[in-house]
């Protein structure tokens, strides 16, 4: 292995663990602005007429909101690892994480879309 192949293989482990970690954070805060409904860790404005629905519409889109970008950061570091990975067996394993996680974003992020537009 040459140095810039070294280099290259510790550089985006460090940057999956990172973005593993804001994962991590993304859901912790999601938690957290759950709990702390006038806060501002809302990432979007939730309408008034979802809000008159009761908290729990209010907290699922909060939480929502904030795993959507979770599994955005999730799949920043299947992307990454993908680049550092060598045997074929862990592409295919990255491949179908990765789909999966996808297909989880696409479908949260029209269910919470379509509780924002239902009244």
């Amino acid at each position: 292995m040459g140095l810039a192949e070294h280099v290259l293989t510790h550089s985006a482990e460090g940057l999956r663990l990172i973005l593993e970690y804001l994962s991590i954070l993304s859901v912790a805060v999601g938690l957290i602005a759950v709990f702390c409904p006038g806060g501002p860790l809302r990432l979007r404005a939730i309408p008034p007429r979802l809000l008159q629905r009761g908290p729990l519409t209010a907290a699922r889109l909060t939480f929502g909101g904030w795993v959507a970008l979770a599994l955005e950061f999730q799949l920043g570091a299947d992307v990454v690892q993908t680049t550092i990975s060598r045997e074929a067996s862990a592409l295919i394993q990255l491949g179908a994480v990765a789909l999966v996680r996808t297909f989880l974003n696409y479908f949260l992020s029209l269910e919470l879309k379509e509780k924002e537009q239902t009244s």
